[in-house]
């Protein structure tokens, strides 16, 4: 099983395996690419995103600057929005559905490094999915940690840290992040 194949089945893996150094170092002349454009010629921006992600639905925008792992385990629907500062850590995979709107300075993380001191000390990490469903709405500065699942429809506040799965059609806010009403 390759270093890859392991992190994609959430399985300890070593991030500095050659081939996936390689698929980052790309990603990242990808991505310096991409935040070097203009922010005023959006069919190149929509070329070259759609370079970026793993599959991009209709108007998808990814405003500047945009960072990633390696962009192509990211999944998004139509009519997906991610404001300034976007970072999407996709070691493992982030599976974003359609109308899904992302503040500013928000960051979904998929990574984890081992707890045990040995295996931190080699490098070694896990990967969890990240899925967010139709219609969700993060807000600024939001962190979404390893694992999480945010329901169809809820809403994420500012600041918020998201360590545990959202149910459907919430309002969740806080750190550690809390249902705090259905919409």
């Amino acid at each position: 099983m390759t270093e890859k194949e392991k992190s994609h089945a959430e399985l300890l893996y070593q991030p500095a395996d050659p081939e996936l150094a390689a698929e980052r170092d790309e990603t990242v002349r990808k991505l310096h690419e991409y935040n070097s454009m203009n922010p005023l010629d959006r069919e190149a921006r929509q070329a070259a995103i759609r370079k970026i992600l793993g599959k991009a639905g209709s108007n998808c925008v990814v405003e500047q600057p945009f960072f990633c792992t390696y962009g192509y385990n990211i999944t998004v629907g139509d009519d997906f929005f991610l404001n300034v500062n976007g970072k999407l850590m996709d070691s493992g995979k982030i599976t974003i559905g359609n109308h899904v709107f992302i503040a500013p300075n928000v960051c979904i993380i998929t990574e984890e490094h081992a707890m045990d001191v040995e295996q931190r000390i080699a490098g070694l990490e896990y990967t969890h999915p990240v899925t967010i469903g139709d219609n969700v709405w993060i807000c600024a500065g939001a962190l979404i940690l390893p694992g999480v699942t945010i329901g169809e429809g809820s809403v994420i506040g500012a600041g918020s840290v998201v360590t545990k799965d959202i149910p459907p059609r919430c309002l969740a806010v806080g750190n550690p992040c809390r249902v705090i009403r259905t919409l």
